[in-house]
């Protein structure tokens, strides 16, 4: 079981306040209105964050239950709720351990989170658990290089940067540990994205998993 300690960066989660509505001005807005795009029924958000998500939810989904781990993020999120066209309850909790029965939920998002997600193995597993089967996993992630120098870099860089970023992991193959898990990518777009002016340009995958 996590040590919920481990799960809260403030100092971290102040700075990406900012920096989330910095990105969402520079194109990641429109990367979420895609990613939520035509869903319905009930949905779990995992890592919802400060709740950029919220806004961009269609009214055909019946209830978000939005799952953040970090206090910091989770009190932004349960105020970006109070005005989500949609019904958001937002909750305290990690990837790992997600809230609700077997076959729950008719799509699970996860949005820059599976970057920092302590086992992403396990997190996928969970995933699983509480889809229905045929149910979505929409993801929206930034990924691994394909280019061996850069990937080289990424590895070079992650323990530092897991360490400043909230446990980012900028050299996570997040597309294969989604196939791995046994969901079968249905859609998929790859494109490059900076979420700051300063910011290197880094491969990004949004896209959606169908459980069998």
């Amino acid at each position: 079981m996590t040590d919920r300690q481990e799960l809260q960066h403030p100092r971290f989660a102040r700075q990406y306040l900012k920096i989330a509505a910095g990105a969402d001005r520079r194109g990641a807005a429109e990367h979420r209105r895609r990613l939520l795009d035509g869903l319905t029924g009930r949905v779990l958000e995992v890592g919802a964050g400060q709740g950029r998500n919220f806004r961009h939810y269609p009214d055909s989904v019946n209830e978000v239950v939005a799952l953040e781990p970090d206090d910091t993020l989770r009190t932004a999120a349960e105020q970006a709720a109070a005005s989500a066209p949609v019904r958001v309850t937002v909750v305290a909790g990690e990837a790992g351990q997600l809230p609700g029965k077997d076959s729950a939920f008719d799509a699970v998002i996860a949005s820059l989170v599976l970057c920092s997600v302590g086992d992403p193995p396990a997190a996928l597993a969970e995933t699983a658990r509480v889809l229905r089967p045929g149910g979505q996993l929409r993801f929206y992630e930034h990924v691994r290089s394909p280019r061996p120098w850069a990937a080289r870099l990424e590895d070079a860089i992650t323990p530092l940067w897991r360490r400043a970023a909230g446990g980012c992991h900028p050299n996570r193959d997040t597309e294969a540990a989604i196939r791995a898990a046994g969901f079968t990518i249905e859609q998929i777009d790859r494109f490059g994205f900076s979420f700051a002016a300063l910011a290197p340009n880094t491969l990004h995958i949004l896209g959606t998993a169908i459980r069998e």
